[in-house]
């Protein structure tokens, strides 16, 4: 019969080598832009990338594929269109979130909602109203087949009745 030596003590085992390769990120890291607590905006801004805003706004905030976010400083005046929003702040206009609207314990919203999905914790004030939609694709699957009246010469005439056939 074979059988494999004992190892000695003070003797290395063999074993294979293991190297680490750390993970390469695929994308560019997120940038987000930050309106701070001193700095105040009239006017209309729009952008791509996500916001933060911890200053005041009022005018008009159009962010449709990216999310907004009113910090606890945060005071805004203004309509808001987002992929989400975050509320941690005030807010007094309407919001339109194509994705989800966050309501912060310390937010606060002025103002119509119409959003897809909302998150709402204790503590967070509320007025106004509140519109839940089903998800796009559904709404673009599911749309409604126009119905066409038929005109006056579409329709079928009466048939006069016999007797006895």
């Amino acid at each position: 019969m074979l059988e494999t030596p004992p190892s000695q003590p003070g003797t290395p085992k063999s074993s294979p080598a293991t190297t680490y390769i750390p993970t390469k990120n695929l994308s560019a890291p997120m940038e987000q832009g930050t309106i701070g607590q001193s700095v105040v905006i009239k006017g209309e801004i729009s952008g791509t990338e996500p916001l933060y805003i911890d200053g005041h706004i009022e005018g008009k905030i159009s962010f449709a594929g990216s999310r907004v976010t009113v910090g606890r400083h945060g005071e805004v005046v203004a309509n808001i269109t987002a992929k989400e929003v975050v509320v941690m702040g005030t807010v007094k206009g309407n919001v339109e979130c194509s994705e989800r609207l966050d309501m912060r314990a310390e937010g606060s919203l002025t103002g119509d909602v119409v959003t897809r999905l909302i998150s709402v914790e204790a503590g967070a004030v509320m007025k106004g109203g509140i519109e839940v939609k089903t998800k796009p694709q559904q709404q673009k699957d599911e749309k409604p087949q126009p119905q066409v009246k038929p005109t006056q010469a579409e329709l079928p005439k009466a048939l006069p009745a016999a007797a006895g056939a």
